[in-house]
């Protein structure tokens, strides 16, 4: 599985799914297909590879570029074997004295019009123009070629058509085009975003992005189908042009979103040289988004800190030291505090940017090595409410289908999620899905781009006003018990009778009907209805949801109702439905399964169980407390008494992530010690003591967790620029504290994660490199490649529980102080905090945070678009530029969180979900008004990051000890 730089077998046309054999003779040879195949794949099954350059297995047959020709006995002319499909009895011949003419013809036209530059072409060894004059075997053009005279013949060309350079990462150069319609294809097929097309007609026909824009104009998103389509290098990326043609490649996994796409890293030696999406990827089955694609760039950021640093307070110069010296330091702090103000003063909190294996070394180290069970990850702030949620219902915590799934469903809503920008790849499979005709409902305050899309409609968008999810999906559940829409059969099998009683008779009351409701949704209660009719009716409806579900006061309240509607309508446990969170980050649901909250040991068992707390202990020599720890949030409380002294945080920016950001800062600087792993000096790193180098997701080994519960492998591709991978690092700082932990790969780790946590027991890297990946739970009880579907027979818990869904308003109510109730989310282009993307040419589309807010509110406020606006909460003030949309509804602003300076989160306040205090993001009251000057707290920002960018810059060698 490391070296996959042999280029992925392209059969030319997508493989028919009929059950039904017919069989041909091909070239001599007889060949049984499925009916439907195309003559140009029947022909590889027969070992025959038939010439093409417009066809490729990743898109539909379209029969233009004429090389594909071939003779069928008892048929006139020379049909395309891409789009000609097999018949029983067919006699076909591939290589004839007559094909070999008309395709060298057809290969001499195409030369003919094509840059006289072979040898020095970045495609060099790379285009399949050049593998396709060989195959016809052409040697000499006829007709003028790039504007000179051959046996006087001349002729009009495209060989001086003008590069467009415009795109940071790719150019498209027309006069190597062939219009082949692989670009547009692609663009279509495959993204759905239809920013390609061809303009001109006959020799003037031309690949245009948009109307006849550069492609940085145009509504082009930067995945990369079209780059990847393209046979020439009409479109090549500029890395490639730079570094030329790699020579070898690793496959791994993107970390970015929680689709988990995986990616050939091509590479020339240590250097990588492009990202390509690999076809076996089972999330992203060859597709991509410009994150992953193109983004990678941050890896060998000059950013990068790869020397250890330590200093006495945040108000001096860090001080550069040895590994050995930063360890034994951190060590020896954390020792101090514990004897100073015991046991619990320390705690740490695993990254969901990190692996699996990294993940479950982190809690391991906080509840062995420092002997507390003070340890969380920042799905606290996330996905917390999920974990709870559907633990209650379903009896795990965790999305019940496959990706794939959504290719079979009939209705699809999506609630509080953006998938466009938040898991495009993911989102690109969903708009396919739509266009082949299946419903649409939206859930989500701003008219996101499932709605406002030209490409697909939503049959209905429900606009609810910020904080009322549990109203709406109350009342959804309403009209499905009061109109008979309720699968009994399913639940009388399924479902437990008691709780389902329970619950009908609480959704039937008259005060959940969308009428009694209507007025604080702001949604008409005849769209709901019809709404929850589509929803019930299906056959196949389907749930994907985001953070705009769980970053509420009533999160896990909404993550209950959703699963509840899913269960009265049968709508859990085969193909094409579910409930299914979308996970923002690469290995949010990995760091989760690894036992990363204060409660939980991996798996999901409750620390306070006996049995489970036994096994950890036998297996790591240690007595574990059988008290859950502090969350995240009460590490800040017990920081701001004095209490909570010290923490280990490895890859995560809690300052510019959580909310609340000067009482983030505030606990920060009440604490004596504060350890970051991580690869830049992010917000956080500026309050450490000391900062231990990460290592990007390039330079190591592991697995990765996604959303659809995929456990795929992370392979290193080159080494780590700090000597030290980070599952490295948390073990050498476990051995400086006393605590050896004897692992030498991270294989050995995984190897202990199945050992002790039973969903996992059949993971481990063999398989996972033989299969490509799994799917947990994975044990001796399911197939070999894991549980693709979940609650199949019956759910996880047993009979599913239903829990009665109480709407209660937020505390965030708007007012004449706060009249505007604003709302926070993401943009394609950057990711979370911004720390990776804003390191590369990203910034080219979004540059910093933007307030959008609808027309009437701007007008209102005589605010202009591109205008600077003061936002002020309770919490805080912050400045950003006014975007003036009619995406917004009036009443309601939103914004982004990429760049610290914005302060995003300054204004965010601290309330937070009942059962899990995830943070209550998207609903903060809050006034806008025009202003000319940024805020007191920009300014106190820009001050205190230049006092640590001189720290850095003041950061001294040879290593001593302070």
């Amino acid at each position: 599985m490391l070296d996959h730089f042999k280029q992925d077998i392209d059969f030319g046309t997508p493989a028919s799914t009929s059950t039904e054999l017919v069989t041909l003779t091909i070239d001599g040879q007889q060949v049984a297909v499925p009916k439907g195949t195309s003559l140009m794949r029947a022909a590889v099954d027969a070992g025959v590879r038939v010439p093409k350059l417009c066809a490729t297995d990743s898109l539909e047959p379209f029969g233009s570029c004429r090389l594909c020709l071939v003779e069928v006995e008892g048929r006139k002319g020379y049909p395309a074997s891409c789009t000609t499909p097999a018949e029983a009895g067919m006699v076909v011949h591939t290589q004839t004295p007559k094909l070999q003419d008309i395709r060298k013809g057809v290969m001499e036209l195409y030369i003919s019009d094509h840059p006289l530059d072979c040898l020095t072409c970045s495609a060099n060894g790379n285009c399949e123009l050049q593998d396709m004059a060989g195959v016809t075997g052409l040697r000499n053009v006829r007709y003028g070629t790039a504007g000179q005279d051959v046996a006087g013949v001349s002729g009009e060309h495209h060989c001086h058509a003008e590069k467009d350079e415009s795109n940071p990462y790719f150019t498209y150069d027309a006069s190597k085009c062939i219009v082949c319609n692989r670009c547009v294809r692609a663009c279509e097929e495959t993204q759905g975003t239809f920013a390609l097309t061809i303009s001109g007609r006959g020799f003037e026909s031309r690949v245009s992005p948009g109307q006849d824009q550069a492609f940085m104009d145009s509504e082009c998103v930067s995945c990369g189908a079209c780059v990847e389509a393209c046979p020439t290098a009409t479109l090549q990326e500029k890395t490639v042009t730079f570094y030329g043609q790699p020579e070898h490649s690793v496959i791994t996994t993107c970390a970015y979103c929680g689709v988990g796409c995986g990616f050939k890293a091509e590479m020339k030696g240590n250097t990588v040289v492009r990202m390509t999406p690999w076809k076996d990827g089972k999330a992203n089955e060859g597709h991509s988004c410009v994150k992953g694609r193109f983004a990678w760039g941050y890896a060998t950021h000059q950013d990068r800190i790869t020397t250890p640093m330590i200093r006495a307070s945040i108000h001096e110069p860090w001080q550069e030291v040895s590994w050995e010296v930063a360890l034994t330091h951190a060590a020896s702090e954390i020792k101090r505090i514990q004897a100073k103000y015991g046991r619990d003063s320390v705690g740490g909190i695993t990254s969901s940017r990190c692996t699996n294996e990294e993940a479950y070394l982190v809690q391991k180290l906080v509840r062995a090595a420092f002997g507390t069970n003070n340890v969380d990850t920042c799905a606290r702030v996330c996905h917390s409410p999920t974990g709870y949620g559907l633990g209650q219902t379903f009896g795990t915590s965790a999305g019940t289908q496959t990706f794939k799934s959504v290719e079979h469903a009939d209705v699809i809503v999506v609630i509080g999620a953006n998938p466009s920008d938040a898991h495009p790849v993911f989102a690109s499979r969903m708009k396919k899905r739509l266009r082949q005709g299946a419903k649409l409902v939206v859930i989500d305050p701003r008219k996101i781009d499932l709605v406002a899309s030209p490409h697909v409609k939503a049959q209905h968008h429900l606009p609810l006003k910020p904080g009322t999810n549990v109203a709406v999906i109350t009342a959804m559940a309403h009209v499905v018990v009061t109109e008979g829409l309720v699968n009994q059969a399913y639940v009388a099998e399924r479902c437990d009778d008691k709780s389902f009683q329970q619950w009908c008779d609480f959704v039937a009351r008259p005060e959940n009907s969308p009428e009694a409701f209507e007025a604080d949704t702001g949604v008409p209660a005849a769209e709901l209805r019809a709404a929850a009719r589509l929803y019930a009716q299906g056959p196949n409806s389907a749930i994907y949801y985001g953070l705009g579900v769980t970053e509420h006061s009533q999160g896990s309240t909404m993550v209950m109702g959703i699963a509840n509607l899913a269960m009265a309508c049968g709508m859990v446990g085969r193909e094409g439905v579910g409930v299914n969170p979308l996970r923002g980050q690469n290995n949010v649901q990995g760091s989760c399964d690894m036992g990363s909250f204060p409660h939980e040991l991996p798996g999901y068992r409750h620390i306070s169980d006996t049995t489970t707390r036994s096994l950890f202990e036998q297996a790591w020599g240690v007595t574990l407390n059988p008290e859950p720890g502090l969350r995240i949030p009460n590490m800040f409380e017990a920081a701001l008494d004095g209490e909570f002294k010290a923490l280990y945080c490895q890859g995560e920016d809690i300052v510019q992530s959580d909310p609340n950001t000067q009482h983030v800062a505030e606990a920060l600087s009440q604490m004596e010690c504060i350890i970051v792993q991580d690869i830049f000096l992010n917000e956080t790193a500026k309050y450490a003591h000391v900062f231990l180098p990460g290592s990007s997701f390039l330079e190591k080994d592991g697995t990765f967790t996604n959303a659809e519960r995929r456990i795929s492998r992370v392979r290193q591709v080159m080494p780590p620029m700090a000597r030290y991978a980070d599952w490295e690092t948390t073990v050498k700082l476990s051995e400086a504290l006393g605590y050896p932990m004897h692992y030498t790969h991270p294989e050995q780790v995984m190897a202990e994660i199945a050992a002790l946590t039973p969903s996992f027991a059949g993971v481990n890297y063999a398989k996972i490199d033989r299969l490509g990946s799994v799917q947990w739970p994975c044990n001796d009880d399911t197939d070999e490649a894991g549980t693709p579907t979940m609650h199949i027979d019956r759910f996880v818990r047993g009979k599913g529980k239903f829990y009665p869904t109480q709407y209660l308003a937020s505390s965030e109510k708007v007012t004449r102080r706060f009249p505007l109730l604003l709302t926070t989310g993401r943009i394609l282009s950057q990711y979370n905090v911004g720390a990776q993307t804003r390191r590369t040419a990203n910034n080219a589309w979004h540059s910093e945070d933007l307030l959008e807010l609808h027309p009437h509110d701007a007008q209102e406020r005589g605010v202009k678009d591109g205008d600077w606006v003061g936002i002020e909460s309770r919490a805080g003030r912050t400045v950003l530029r006014a975007l003036v949309s009619e995406r917004m509804q009036p009443g309601v602003v939103y914004t982004t969180f990429h760049f610290p300076e914005s302060g995003a989160n300054v204004i965010t306040t601290d309330a937070s979900d009942w059962a899990t205090n995830c943070p209550e993001y998207k609903v903060t009251a809050v006034q806008v008004v025009a202003v000319a000057q940024p805020s007191e707290w920009q300014e106190r920002y820009v001050a205190f990051n230049r006092e640590q960018m001189d720290h850095l810059a003041r950061a001294k060698s040879p290593a001593v000890t302070p």
